[in-house]
């Protein structure tokens, strides 16, 4: 069975950055792409950045030049910089890994920006 599993969430402080992973693993299929998405109290899941098989990345605006994602394919890990933190960026951020068969959610990861 698939699982993923994320860590890195915290509290830091505006202007602040944190590290997001997320770890799949019991998969047969190769992973092709990595997304990660956030939701904060009140609003839509919303796509933060995605990172396709061949490396391509897809940013929100509202992260650009702040978050970079990455993907270490032997480690089947996908992972989000956060850097510049802002009062906007709270939210619980979920990675979704999508194989040509299957789309799975990690359990989310709680950031919390506050001074």
């Amino acid at each position: 069975q698939v699982q993923l599993v994320e860590s890195g969430g915290g509290l830091v402080q505006p202007g602040g950055s944190l590290r997001l992973s997320c770890a799949a693993s019991g998969s047969s299929f190769s992973i092709n792409t990595m997304n990660w998405y956030r939701q904060a109290p009140g609003k839509q899941r919303e796509l933060v950045a995605r990172i396709t098989g061949g490396g391509a990345t897809v940013y929100a605006d509202s992260v650009k030049g702040r978050f970079t994602i990455s993907r270490d394919n032997a480690k089947n890990t996908v992972y989000l910089q956060m850097n510049s933190l802002k009062p906007d960026d709270p939210a619980v951020y979920y990675c979704n890994v999508q194989t040509s068969i299957w789309s799975n959610w990690g359990q989310g990861a709680q950031v919390t920006v506050s001074s």
